[in-house]
């Protein structure tokens, strides 16, 4: 009787638990997004019969389960915590690295030689017309190092080099430049300062200090004067970044901070995007909205951005660039009166097209980090289909 007992009371526990967990799924508000993983999350579907029939509202009525699992998060970094413990030391695609630091991985898989050379091909053909029209000295082209391709130290010892690939996407490069030292190697200068907090632990992002010492290097090469670095105000505004390595491994290291270097340049400036004029490099507000605490750098990555100064340079500079530029560009503030940035991934507008409409442009700066450059779909943006120059054979370079 008694081991009657316990099983009834068993099988009540079991049917008031699971009863609870279905329950809490009506209970629970529903989440559009998750900040832990960085996506939208699966809602309720509606019950369609059509899709019921077909079979996509059981699959994405599995999705909502996983979804909205109450303590979803907690599984999450449970199951992170469990494989680090059982001795995995990279998780996602992502390094568990030396002081907390975490690194992606290379995955030549997902990379498309035939994509990498195409990309070299539309670079190099508006690099040579940009030195063209505007002349060797003003112009200038930075494909920035990954982190792991900088923070070496920091890898595990098995980590497999990362940077055959881009070290033979850079080479091609040179190559189809006709003035190959607008190419500026940054890997060296920010190799000399590794010990340095050059790139975020959580997020592949460079901090800005990374981006200042890449600035001073890029002043030196161009005839610009850089600010030293005691002549800005440091000002930390964040100091709980988890980034987008941490959304993709979940274990948990110590959290990053975001720091603005402040000078009298950024007085009186505004920048327009399109939709928002402000005074400001920085959007403190767009960067509490949600876990990405780098959008504190322009707000967010638009097609195009607008920006002047108090500057009497007598220059303006249009840079082509991803978001490792947001908070590289306010560096720039004491050296140009206007600052045109273009982002190929968003808008429609060929850039060659932007040039026409600002005849004021004098300079042109390319910067971007190699991985992104390499995966890029929108470069074809920048064709101008300049007739008269030897085109580069980015095939043979390769193949040989």
């Amino acid at each position: 009787m008694g081991k009657n007992k316990i099983k009834i009371a068993g099988i009540i526990l079991f049917c008031t638990l699971l009863g609870a967990c279905g329950l809490s799924f009506y209970i629970k508000p529903q989440e559009e997004y998750s900040d832990l993983e960085n996506r939208l999350l699966q809602t309720r579907p509606e019950l369609v019969l059509e899709e019921f029939f077909d079979g996509s509202y059981q699959e994405h009525y599995e999705a909502y389960l996983n979804d909205q699992m109450p303590g979803r998060d907690g599984w999450v970094r449970a199951a992170a915590k469990m494989e680090q413990l059982v001795g995995k030391t990279d998780i996602n695609g992502v390094y568990i690295g030396k002081d907390g630091y975490l690194l992606e991985k290379f995955d030549a898989a997902s990379y498309d030689a035939a994509h990498v050379k195409e990309n070299i091909a539309f670079l190099s053909r508006f690099l040579n017309a940009a030195v063209q029209r505007y002349g060797k000295e003003r112009v200038s082209c930075m494909i920035l190092p990954d982190k792991a391709g900088v923070m070496t130290d920091k890898l595990p010892a098995y980590a497999a080099d990362s940077t055959v690939q881009e070290k033979e996407a850079l080479a091609g490069l040179k190559q189809s430049l006709d003035e190959p030292d607008i190419l500026l190697d940054m890997q060296p200068e920010l190799f000399k300062h590794q010990d340095a907090y050059l790139y975020y632990r959580t997020d592949h992002h460079w901090t800005t200090l990374g981006a200042y010492y890449a600035y001073q290097k890029w002043a030196d090469q161009t005839g610009h004067k850089a600010s030293s670095l005691d002549s800005f105000q440091i000002e930390t505004v964040f100091d709980d970044f988890y980034g987008t390595s941490y959304n993709k491994a979940h274990i948990q290291v110590p959290m990053d901070r975001i720091e603005l270097f402040h000078s009298p340049f950024e007085d009186g400036i505004t920048v327009d995007d399109g939709e928002n004029v402000s005074a400001s490099f920085y959007d403190l507000e767009a960067a509490t909205e949600g876990f990405d605490r780098y959008r504190v750098f322009f707000s967010k990555n638009t097609a195009k951005i607008r920006i002047t100064t108090k500057a009497a340079a007598g220059r303006s500079l249009l840079v082509v660039k991803d978001s490792f530029a947001n908070c590289f560009v306010p560096f720039l503030a004491g050296d140009y009166e206007e600052i045109i940035m273009v982002d190929c991934r968003y808008g429609n507008e060929n850039v060659n097209d932007i040039l026409k409409q600002h005849d004021e442009i004098t300079d042109i700066l390319v910067l971007y980090n190699i991985r992104k450059f390499m995966q890029d779909k929108n470069l074809d943006k920048l064709d101008n289909e300049a007739g008269g120059m030897e085109e580069f054979d980015a095939e043979s370079f390769f193949d040989s």
